[in-house]
């Protein structure tokens, strides 16, 4: 075998490389091979053996032009190699020595999915903790937010390989998204057109304007926040929060840690609030129970069964059926209450209160404590006047007095506010209590603010206020 002859290295492919021979076999000589789509060609360089004649330019211009090498020679990495080769006696391998024109696709115009509505996950800061009940794999958009841009078409250049041969360029069509249910599209932009869930089917965006769980709302799902209606299929797990901008729908129990919708509130199964849940509805509640919590409903509550150690407030009515009980909390509901039975002997006390607009009385809470803390700031100031009218100190006295004057006329102002507010607490003198059962001794009952203690057993009866005698009266139910 000749020195100077390359021996191909173990599962190399050799099909395309092609052996130059300068002249004698002690020459220098070089071995190309071509890529298979002729964009390059690389060159393993052979150095002169026992007297041969060294690699010269003369001889690779002469050899690429045997091989119709004539795009993009590169002649400085050819030079530099063959210098290196000649001086130094060495083989060097795998040298590009010419490279041609890859094309450039041509990108088709499309429409490409904001890349911000994706869910991302959401890492701890500064060695904090990941509240992972704040995941959602939901993707909720606004009314007017952008879900697609276009983007437009790029023009696309043929390409040449060593060999000058033209490549033409293909056009590329990338997936691509169009507007589906209540979207818009503008041309440049698709918007969304409502509040909603962003659902991609098969390229096309719908805004849904409901949110529907299969399954149930767990570390899967997260808290649920949603700008519409939404339907839960399975059980809310305990410490989930649930706020919606309608209405929400469950149909097994509902272990709530805190839910807000602005309309209606339906749970088929009923609500258990391990005594620090917060239930908030702007319309109306129907349920099967309610236990150790508090709910806040702005329209009628409807309860199947039990109301348990709870605090229910009803702007308008309450009704239960023939055989739900109300056992121990506090019940505010203004347009008054219908239940099968109130209170339990064993049980805690259960204080009813109709006819009473609750917000206007805790707002008179507030205004209270509000005059009792200006008052004693009052008496503090009186105090600390007489002790600087002693001492002579008049600037002090200039600034004391203007307090004064501040004090006094906040004092003033809640006094007036709270005049007004007493004149809308007692909001419906028509409403009573009506109970098909029995009302268990032990139980108050108010109406517009007119108390009755239950002290024997009270059964199938109204209660109702008695306008003439001011006072609550009690008559069959029948009647």
């Amino acid at each position: 075998m000749e020195k100077n002859k390359p021996v191909p290295e173990d599962g190399a492919d050799q099909t395309n490389r092609v052996l130059l021979l300068a002249g004698g076999r002690n020459d220098g000589n070089v071995s190309v091979l071509f890529s298979g789509d002729g964009l390059e060609a690389k060159a393993d360089f052979y150095p002169p053996v026992a007297g041969g004649r060294p690699l010269s330019a003369e001889y690779i211009v002469s050899a690429l032009d045997r091989l119709n090498v004539i795009e993009g020679v590169l002649w400085d990495n050819i030079q530099e190699t063959v210098t290196d080769c000649n001086l130094n006696h060495h083989l060097i391998r795998d040298v590009v020595i010419a490279r041609g024109k890859p094309p450039v696709n041509e990108l088709a115009e499309y429409f490409q999915l904001n890349p911000n509505l994706h869910y991302a996950s959401r890492q701890a800061e500064d060695g904090g903790s990941v509240d992972y009940k704040s995941f959602s794999p939901f993707t909720i958009v606004k009314k007017g937010q952008a879900l697609a841009k276009l983007k437009s078409r790029k023009e696309g250049r043929d390409g040449r390989d060593i060999h000058g041969v033209t490549i033409p360029h293909a056009t590329v069509r990338p997936p691509s998204v169009s507007g589906g249910t209540n979207t818009r599209n503008d041309g440049k932009f698709i918007y969304a057109e409502i509040n909603g869930q962003l659902i991609e089917e098969k390229g096309v965006l719908n805004v849904c304007d409901s949110l529907v769980i299969k399954g149930a709302v767990d570390y899967r799902t997260g808290h649920i926040e949603f700008p519409g209606d939404v339907e839960i299929e399975g059980p809310v797990s305990d410490g989930f929060k649930i706020y919606s901008g309608g209405s929400v729908t469950i149909k097994q129990t509902f272990d709530v840690t805190d839910v807000i919708t602005k309309t209606d509130l339906t749970v088929l199964g009923g609500i258990i609030g391990r005594g620090r849940a917060l239930v908030k509805v702007g319309g109306s509640l129907r349920t099967k129970f309610i236990e150790n919590c508090k709910v806040a409903c702005r329209k009628d509550v409807f309860v199947d069964a039990d109301i348990i150690n709870s605090s229910v407030f009803a702007m308008e009515k309450l009704e239960m059926s023939d055989k739900g009980v109300i056992v121990g909390g506090d019940i505010y509901a203004v347009r008054g209450i219908k239940a099968g039975g109130i209170g339990r002997k064993s049980g805690r006390a259960t204080r009813i209160h109709c006819g009473v607009d609750f917000t206007a009385q805790q707002e008179k809470e507030r205004c209270n404590n509000n005059l009792r803390l200006v008052a004693a700031k009052l008496a503090k100031l009186k105090e600390l006047v007489e002790q600087e009218t002693a001492a002579g100190e008049s600037a002090r006295l200039a600034k004391m007095d203007e307090l004064q004057k501040r004090l006094e006329e906040e004092q003033k102002n809640l006094s007036a506010r709270l005049t007004a507010i007493l004149g809308r607490i007692n909001s419906d003198d028509e409403a009573s209590v009506e109970v098909s059962g029995e009302i268990v001794p032990g139980t108050l009952i108010e109406i517009c603010q007119i108390a009755l203690f239950v002290t024997d057993p009270l059964k199938h009866v109204r209660i109702r206020l008695d306008r003439a005698l001011g006072k609550l009266v009690s008559e069959p139910l029948n009647k």
